[in-house]
């Protein structure tokens, strides 16, 4: 694990970045920063894609209680059409940092895949870094589960969608309910399936 060079090194205030949602035609893309202690263990926790609903919630709560600091970023779809998803995820990924930056006073981040350019300390991105860092794991959890809760709340009001099934990704149920029922307020304008409702429509 990347920490444990880190902590050898002396470094011990180490945030691991992750984002999810990019893919997704509604909702917006959160990101979640998260610092734990060097004696931090959770067994099998690796990325938050491969783990049940069930345990990702359990994982969440485990690690919310046990970590050192932790933050949450999110940008809205009508900015993800404003600025691309590339730049959208990295925004959220530095709201998050900041948001533990107000908490404590960070050493170094470990992030998912994506350079930070803006972030004024020590950075590594690292490939697949949700099965390399542990912090970066613990974050993916973080961020999964704050953005699922989001498409849960949508599906209680538009039932009709799945939302609770699909999370917002363009499944084939998930296009033909836009295709039905049309779109409601939180779609990402610049993602092609919502493009061709749009354009449908006029």
């Amino acid at each position: 694990m990347y920490e444990n060079e880190l902590f050898k090194e002396g470094i011990d205030l180490i945030g691991g970045v992750d984002e999810v949602g990019r893919g997704p035609l509604i909702g917006n893309v959160v990101a979640a920063c998260c610092v734990l202690p060097k004696d931090f263990k959770l067994d099998g926790l690796n990325d938050s894609k491969k783990l049940s609903e069930k345990k990702r919630d359990e994982y969440y709560n485990y690690i919310i209680e046990n970590c050192i600091a932790y933050g949450i970023g999110k940008v809205s779809p009508e900015e993800i059409d404003e600025i691309n998803i590339y730049e959208a995820s990295r925004k959220a990924m530095m709201i998050a940092i900041n948001e533990v930056k107000k908490q404590i006073s960070l050493e170094h981040v470990l992030v998912d895949a994506m350079p930070l350019p803006d972030l004024d300390i020590p950075h590594t991105p690292i490939i697949k870094g949700d099965s390399k860092s542990i912090s970066i794991a613990a974050a993916s959890v973080i961020a999964k589960v704050v953005r699922d809760r989001e498409m849960y709340e949508l599906d209680e009001k538009y039932p009709m969608y799945g939302f609770n099934k699909h999370k917002g990704y363009p499944t084939k149920k998930h296009i033909e309910a836009i295709n039905t029922y049309g779109l409601i307020e939180g779609y990402r304008k610049s993602y092609g399936p919502v493009k061709e409702v749009l354009n449908a429509s006029k």
